[in-house]
């Protein structure tokens, strides 16, 4: 390398991290120069499994998140019911945070396929889990189907234990972001939920091999040379590439090499992982927007919020408000479903979702907070009371 592109470098360096990203698409030459695109570009690696027991089957960091905020939600509801300072009991936190659980879990399922892919609803097979409603490991769960189902659940155990209903929501609100926090981190790790595109100034893009799970037939082409490190030879590939709208067998093949294409960079293959980062697009790291945005920020409010006692339902209306907020800030950055794509005026479900809830939660701030109703909770009053 001569000493004037070594200077060229370094000065396209110091500009990057000292003088702002305005004039950056103009500076382009250490892009060029190392052929990246996007400068520093991650090639995202991460595997989703903390212990992986078959090629299938493990403990993934998904299922640790998801215990991790259940976790959280059970000690932060116990140390209000044990400082008196909640009608709930502390024997009742346990059965309050599993029926938050499964309300959880359930209402992010039926909310998925009812606001994202509908028609699971009516598909039924003979393999299991024989309804793909069941079939979890197709789409997933929906944020906001799980907050009407945490809702649902709160207010089946208020009426089976005679609680305030609103309360409990407030309760499962506040404490319920930190596992929205834990769970955007697993949406990083999975790779799944990616960002848009992002500028080419962007230091902290990311590039996500899963990204060839969506691409046509004639973009898959390119991978001839990256399928030759598997055993498979340009001309199979070719072959299958062609054959796949109408054959089966060569659909299930090309699906099973893309799988192995992730699992093989993902163990670490830095061959495979050097020859697919040009053809990727890097992207806004939005899971990584989320967590912070929806979990550390949102949890941060609220926890400021409550510091004193609030009437019941104060926390959870505010909670609607600003979760819808964050939501559509970071909906920006993030791809929409490919099942449904962009709506009306360019924006996303999550962001029409997010819109609806919040008109929901200032009409509930308003109406809830209105009722002449005993003040619960407080922070301040939890730790006054740790002192004594």
């Amino acid at each position: 390398m001569s000493r004037q592109r070594i200077y060229a470098t370094v000065k396209d360096l110091f500009f990057l991290c000292t003088k702002g990203y305005q004039e950056q698409p103009k500076r382009a030459s250490l892009c060029s120069m190392l052929n990246l695109g996007v400068p520093f570009a991650y090639v995202h690696n991460l595997n989703p499994f903390v212990l992986q027991l078959t090629e299938s089957f493990g403990i993934r960091w998904y299922a640790l998140a998801y215990l991790a905020g259940f976790y959280a939600t059970y000690r932060i509801v116990r140390c209000l019911a044990a400082r008196k300072l909640s009608p709930l009991s502390v024997d009742m936190a346990g059965d309050f945070v599993f029926t938050a659980a499964l309300g959880t879990i359930i209402g992010g399922r039926i909310g998925y396929c009812i606001f994202y892919s509908p028609e699971l609803l009516t598909q039924l097979t003979s393999a299991p889990p024989f309804w793909g409603l069941l079939a979890i490991n197709r789409g997933g769960m929906a944020s906001h189907g799980g907050i009407i189902g945490i809702m649902c659940a709160c207010i089946y155990f208020a009426r089976t234990r005679h609680l305030p209903a609103l309360h409990l929501i407030d309760l499962a609100a506040m404490s319920g972001t930190i596992g929205v926090f834990f769970g955007r981190i697993a949406n990083f790790i999975n790779g799944e939920l990616v960002g848009r595109p992002a500028p080419e100034w962007l230091p902290w893009a990311v590039k996500f091999p899963q990204d060839i799970y969506l691409w046509s037939n004639a973009k898959l082409s390119a991978l001839s040379e990256i399928v030759g490190n598997l055993g498979i030879k340009a001309g199979q590939w070719r072959q299958w590439l062609e054959g796949s709208p109408f054959d089966p067998t060569a659909q299930h093949n090309i699906e099973s090499t893309l799988s192995q294409i992730i699992a093989k960079i993902q163990a670490g293959d830095l061959i495979i992982k050097s020859e697919i980062a040009p053809l990727l697009v890097a992207r806004h790291p939005s899971q990584l927007y989320e967590a912070f945005g929806e979990g550390f920020l949102l949890f941060s409010a609220l926890f400021l919020l409550w510091r004193k006692p609030r009437k019941p339902g104060f926390i959870s209306a505010w909670f609607l408000i600003l979760y819808a907020i964050v939501r559509i800030v970071g909906e920006q950055f993030r791809m929409p479903d490919p099942q449904i794509g962009f709506q009306i005026f360019g924006t996303t479900r999550g962001q029409l979702l997010s819109a609806a809830m919040l008109l929901a939660g200032i009409l509930c701030l308003f109406l809830w907070n209105r009722r002449d109703s005993v003040r619960l909770g407080g922070w301040k009053g939890a730790l006054r009371s740790a002192q004594r």
